[in-house]
């Protein structure tokens, strides 16, 4: 029986919004970890059979496929294939289960899966314009859901208060995701993962920007709540504005003996699942729940677990729900202290935790990502040891 397997993930150092990557356009980005694939593999560009790419704001210099621009960007043959898919945050994580489910089907043999974004160059909602072409919702949506129109800010102020979690609770969560991701990058634990980007000011760009130190409680209960007043989402317990690409290489066990490859990782499940969209970001409790239901693996049997960190709430209130063990969440810190360009992220995240599973031989990890519409996607990968 064909399987999926993970033989190689690489990631851009996520940028801060108008930071080292601003000067980088997204295709460019994008090529650079194509080419790092290549370079740490050893394969050759002709033998991957498509290239599923992620992207959130496909306007402007994101548009006309940039999952195709980037193979051509990176300078593979013309004769490798590219298309780009949108399901929001998560956009990355579903072009991996997208890859993993065509090399199981036997469409295709290799597979590249990953993803891009530069909020710098295209500003999150740019796509939906100024509102004058009409709301992208259509009023069937609206009056289903009583004139709201989704926000996800507002969305993660209504998780904070249906499951009870404090100001105090946030920022402490975010103070512990810089600490984690500090440590992790002072230990090299990123080292592997990552790629330097080099700019068009001749600079090379080799470091995860948006890692703070030195946050405490007091500086952060300072900030403005801007979606509600008195409320308790803020800037420094949400995901950064942010650039970035990564990617991964996907194929099958035998596909990669044959390539002189090692698989890292076997993507063991793959779900999606969608929940109330006005609250937005909450999907991630029932696709876990989902994903350990079709797996069959118990909670307990997983060693770490990537949640996606858009706001503080949405760990918070999946660590509540599922009683997963917070000392094995988001181990290496998450988007609060890394940053969120959008399509990238899935990628990004899912390349973490590859690097973190082989260098701790951790079996079983999960990763989760809320999404725009109430939607998140949930990975089981495994280990391969044999």
């Amino acid at each position: 029986m064909r399987d999926a397997v993970v033989c190689a993930a690489v990631r851009t150092p996520v940028g801060r919004r108008r930071g080292g990557l601003a000067g980088v356009h997204a295709a460019d980005l994008s090529a650079t970890v194509l080419t790092a694939l290549v370079d740490r593999t050893g394969i050759a560009p002709a033998v991957v059979d498509d290239v599923i790419w992620g992207c959130v704001t496909q306007v402007g210099e994101q548009t006309s496929n940039i999952g195709r621009v980037a193979v051509l960007a990176a300078g593979w043959p013309e004769s490798v294939p590219g298309t780009t898919v949108d399901r929001q945050c998560g956009s990355s994580q579903q072009a991996v289960a997208f890859a993993a489910a065509t090399v199981v089907s036997g469409q295709a043999d290799v597979v590249v899966a990953g993803g891009v974004e530069s909020m710098s160059r295209v500003p999150m909602g740019s796509s939906v314009g100024d509102g004058s072409a009409g709301s992208p919702l259509g009023p069937a949506f609206l009056a289903r859901y009583g004139g709201v129109a989704p926000h996800q800010g507002v969305g993660a102020e209504l998780i904070a208060a249906r499951w009870g979690l404090s100001r105090t609770e946030l920022d402490e969560y975010a103070l512990r995701s810089h600490e984690r991701a500090g440590k992790a990058r002072a230990d090299g634990a990123f080292d592997e993962e990552l790629v330097a980007v080099p700019t068009p000011d001749g600079t090379l760009v080799t470091a995860d920007e948006g890692i703070r130190s030195g946050g405490t409680l007091e500086r952060l209960a300072a900030l403005p709540t801007p979606f509600q007043a008195g409320g308790v989402i803020s800037a420094g317990n949400a995901s950064q504005l942010s650039d970035g690409a990564a990617a991964l290489l996907v194929t099958t066990s035998d596909r990669a003996a044959d390539l002189g490859l090692t698989p890292i990782v076997r993507v063991h499940t793959t779900v999606v699942a969608g929940d109330d969209p006005v609250a937005m970001l909450t999907a991630p409790i029932p696709a876990t729940h989902k994903l350990l239901h079709r797996s069959g693996v118990r909670l307990s049997e997983i060693g770490l677990f990537e949640v996606s960190e858009a706001f503080a709430s949405v760990p918070l209130a999946w660590l509540a729900e599922t009683g997963a063990d917070p000392a094995r969440v988001n181990t290496r810190g998450g988007a609060i202290a890394l940053g969120h360009p959008l399509g990238a992220s899935g990628a990004r995240v899912m390349t973490t935790l590859v690097h973190a599973m082989r260098s701790s031989g951790t079996r079983f990890g999960l990763q989760t990502m809320c999404e725009g519409g109430g939607l998140a996607n949930a990975t089981l990968l495994e280990l391969v040891t044999d």
